[in-house]
C-alpha cells in the first residue's frame, strides 16, 4: 500500500515565487507606462489588458491605485540605482566618481531606459503640487539623488580635487538642473543634441569648481 505524501511548504514556496515573478512582470510594464503617461495612467485594468491577465489577480498583489502607484515608485527606483548609482560608486571616491555619476544620469535619459526618459522627471511634474503617498515617496527619492551628488562633491573637496569654498548643496542643485534640462528637452524637442549641451555645462562648471 502506498501513501500519497503532500508537500505543503513546497507548494506554498511554489506560490510565493510565483506571485514574485508576476509583481516584476506587472510593475515593469508599470513603469514604462507611468515614464509616458504618469502614474495617474496607470491602472489595474489597463495593466491587465496590457499583459493579457486578469484584473482580479493584479488587485490581489497590489489591492489599490495608490498601492500600485507607490510600487511602480520603487521599482523604478531600483532600475535607477542598478543603472546609475551603482556603476558610478564603482569608482574611488573624488571628481572621478562625480563625473561617472553624472555622465551615468544622462546615459540613462538619452538611452531611454524608461521611454518616456526620466521616469522620476515626469512623476514628480505630475505629483509635486499634490499632496499625499505617492507625491512624498518621489520627494524622498529627489532628496536622495541631491544628498548623493552633494555628498559625492564633499568627498571631492576631501581628496583636494575641489575647491573648499564651493557649497556642496548648491553645486549638486546646480548639475542637476543641467540634468533635468536636457532630458525635458530631449522629449520636447525631440532631439540629443541637448545631452551634449548638458555634458559640455557640466564639464564647465567642474572645471570652474576644480581645486
Amino acid at each position: 500500500m502506498s501513501e500519497q505524501l503532500t508537500d505543503p511548504a513546497g507548494t506554498a514556496d511554489g506560490r510565493i515565487r510565483r506571485g514574485d515573478r508576476t509583481r516584476r512582470l506587472v510593475l515593469g510594464r508599470a513603469v514604462d507606462v507611468a515614464s509616458v503617461d504618469g502614474l495617474e495612467g496607470l491602472s489595474i485594468g489597463r495593466l491587465a489588458t496590457d499583459l493579457s491577465m486578469s484584473k482580479s489577480g493584479l488587485i490581489a498583489h497590489f489591492g489599490s491605485k495608490e498601492e500600485l502607484q507607490l510600487a511602480t515608485v520603487r521599482a523604478a527606483r531600483a532600475i535607477f540605482a542598478q543603472t546609475v548609482i551603482e556603476p558610478a560608486l564603482r569608482q574611488p571616491p573624488g571628481l572621478g566618481r562625480l563625473r561617472a555619476l553624472l555622465d551615468a544620469w544622462l546615459e540613462y535619459s538619452s538611452d531611454r531606459k524608461f521611454p518616456g526618459g526620466c521616469f522620476f522627471a515626469r512623476a514628480t511634474h505630475e505629483f509635486a503640487a499634490r499632496p499625499g503617498a505617492v507625491h512624498d515617496a518621489l520627494a524622498a527619492v529627489d532628496a536622495e539623488w541631491l544628498a548623493l551628488i552633494a555628498r559625492t562633491i564633499g568627498e571631492a573637496q576631501e581628496s583636494g580635487e575641489v575647491r573648499s569654498d564651493v557649497d556642496p548643496e548648491q553645486l549638486a542643485f546646480d548639475l542637476a538642473a543641467y540634468l533635468d534640462s536636457a532630458n525635458l528637452r530631449s522629449l520636447l524637442i525631440g532631439t540629443f543634441e541637448v545631452y551634449d549641451q548638458a555634458r559640455a555645462a557640466v564639464a564647465r562648471r567642474l572645471e570652474e569648481c576644480a581645486a
